[in-house]
């Protein structure tokens, strides 16, 4: 299946893809940097290497921490990074969209195994 994987560059040192935008979405959904890291197949460090990438990537952070102790501590998305999130689908669908048909003929030109 042909598919579009969409990747915005800041400048040389900084983007976005689909990897960070996953890694945000199931750190909403286990409240866990090390979860979040484990469900992609990602050591604890790397994970939280790029959510400091992304705290420090935009003039707002991306993801609060919380420190852990007897609580525990736990990681959740600000509101940001949840627009972060919602503006990248959607940026993702629009561009989908627009070039399905381009797709669709360099499907058609593959050759067949």
């Amino acid at each position: 299946m042909t598919r579009l994987t969409l990747r915005i560059d800041f400048g040389p040192e900084n983007a976005i893809g689909p990897g960070k935008i996953r890694l945000l979405e199931l750190l909403a959904e286990t409240g866990s940097i090390a979860a979040a890291g484990r469900a992609m197949d990602m050591s604890y460090r790397r994970a939280w290497l790029l959510v400091a990438a992304l705290n420090t990537m935009f003039r707002e952070p991306v993801v609060a921490t919380k420190l852990g102790g007897k609580a525990g501590g736990g990681a959740e998305l600000t509101p940001f990074g949840s627009e972060i999130i919602s503006r990248y689908r959607d940026m993702e669908r629009l561009a989908q969209t627009a070039i399905a048909p381009h797709l669709t003929e360099l499907e058609a030109a593959l050759k067949k195994e």
